[in-house]
């Protein structure tokens, strides 16, 4: 089954139809539209982050791809199994997925790198219909506080339920598991919120977790 995906002239947030439109108008060759899920639906590992990368995936089409934030990201996965062939910052660069599909919780690059919550709530039913779809699906990654709410949102699921902390691993219905990154941006890296370590931490824990 193929999860509803937002079409390419999506009108449901005025504001960020209104960021497209400006982007399209100074860059006609980059991707400026909602950008789709990477990885097979088949996968048993979900990684959700927030939204795209203004010169990042929103100019690329593929997420976490072309800016500081997918470095990280993707060495991890090729390091753990979860990717082969080699990160070069581009969509054609062939890289491939293994058993792990990405995606954003909010698909239309936002102002200032932030959707508001109506834009979260807003595209969240297509999250949710991304997650419903995996029917081998073992495990969510959520990269931030937001990911991780709008993936419970996704689920049914009250926030107040399962609280985000960098490496906590939760158990959620049906044993389906949602575990917690603090988020692969340059900002987090750079005040060393976040380092390759323990990114590379949480990485190896659930290629273990995925293969029990």
């Amino acid at each position: 089954m193929k999860p509803a995906t937002p079409e390419r002239d999506c009108p449901l947030c005025p504001r960020l139809v209104d960021y497209r439109l400006s982007n399209r108008a100074k860059e006609p060759s980059w991707h400026n539209a909602p950008v789709p899920s990477f990885g097979d639906l088949s996968a048993a590992l979900l990684i959700v982050g927030l939204a795209p990368g203004v010169k990042g995936a929103n100019r690329t089409g593929r997420p976490f791809t072309g800016d500081y934030a997918g470095q990280l990201l993707y060495t991890s996965l090729l390091k753990y199994g979860f990717a082969t062939g080699s990160y070069a910052e581009r969509a054609d660069d062939g890289l491939r997925l293994q058993n792990c599909r990405i995606t954003n919780a909010v698909r239309c690059v936002p102002p200032q790198n932030l959707p508001t919550p109506l834009e979260d709530k807003t595209c969240n039913p297509f999250l949710s219909a991304e997650i419903a779809a995996m029917k081998n699906l073992k495990a969510i990654l959520t990269l931030g506080t937001v990911a991780h709410n709008m993936s419970l949102r996704a689920l049914n699921i009250k926030a107040s339920a399962f609280k985000f902390a960098h490496g906590a691993i939760h158990t959620l219905r049906d044993g389906l598991i949602l575990t917690n990154s603090y988020h692969v941006s340059r900002y987090n890296t750079s005040t060393k919120r976040l380092s390759t370590e323990m990114f590379e931490e949480v990485v190896s824990h659930l290629a273990i977790l995925i293969s029990t």
